[in-house]
């Protein structure tokens, strides 16, 4: 097997292995599908921990607005209401005006964290230092250990309008948002090594050789647009004959036989 380090920019991301005779199309899919997934959990993580200092999220409508603006505009939180964490809750308010400020009390608040941090130890970058490799099931079983402690904690369910329920539901909206910036789609991937694109129409054996124990650093991007990179070429300034009648004082002279 072929051991992949896998990196976005130089910073490392995964190890993967793969047999080199892997169609490359598959594997640049697999790839992208396994860093994706990790961002995914990623931001479960994040939205969680706030999840369990803040309660559930405010419908879009009351997010920042004060206490006496939602009662002067008559806003009511129905699904905060029926979104009650198991063994009550603990009123935390929220700052920054997202979340409801109706916490888990201590012991389902420990449910959360703990398993937050286990999901976060199964994706993390040190996996590489522990020379572990990573895949899509262990994703996978990341995602399903977060999904079963918020059903722990809110066996009702989260509002849909909840970052974390529409992340389970692959619902989520990351439009205008940095974590968009992150996402690569699988049809867009690109695989790099050694300064040369792994293209998709080939094997990996054609660019690594037969030798099942080669260990190569790829590095996984979003397709360049095309004529991103040799627009610039067309410009006047890029043509030398251009430049040379511009110094010379004969640009744009027309030659007529005599």
């Amino acid at each position: 097997m072929v051991l992949l380090h896998v990196k976005r920019g130089d910073e490392s991301q995964f190890l993967l292995q793969a047999p080199g005779s892997t169609e490359l199309e598959e594997l640049t899919v697999q790839v992208a599908r396994i860093y994706n997934a990790r961002l995914k959990v990623q931001r479960l993580c994040s939205e969680m921990e706030e999840l369990a200092e803040h309660g559930v999220f405010l419908p879009p409508n009351m997010q920042g607005l004060t206490d006496d603006q939602i009662e002067e505009l008559k806003l009511r939180d129905e699904w905060g209401e029926k979104c009650i964490p198991s063994g009550g809750s603990l009123f935390k308010k929220d700052d920054i005006g997202r979340r409801n400020g109706q916490a888990p009390n201590e012991k389902m608040k420990q449910v959360l964290k703990k398993t937050i941090e286990e999901a976060k130890a199964i994706i993390s970058k040190k996996q590489v230092e522990a020379s572990v490799c990573v895949t899509m099931e262990m994703v996978k079983d990341a995602l399903d250990q977060l999904r079963g402690a918020v059903m722990i904690v809110y066996p009702m369910g989260l509002p849909p309008y909840d970052p974390i329920r529409m992340e389970f539901e692959n619902k989520e909206d990351l439009s205008g948002t940095q974590a968009a910036l992150s996402v690569i789609e699988e049809s867009e991937a690109q695989l790099w090594w050694a300064a040369k694109e792994l293209r998709r129409t080939k094997k990996l054996l054609d660019f690594v050789g037969k030798n099942e124990k080669t260990k190569i650093i790829v590095k996984i991007q979003q397709k360049l647009e095309e004529n991103d990179d040799d627009s610039c070429l067309n410009s006047p300034w890029a043509d030398n004959t251009a430049l040379k009648r511009h110094f010379h004082g004969v640009k744009d002279i027309k030659w007529r036989p005599r």
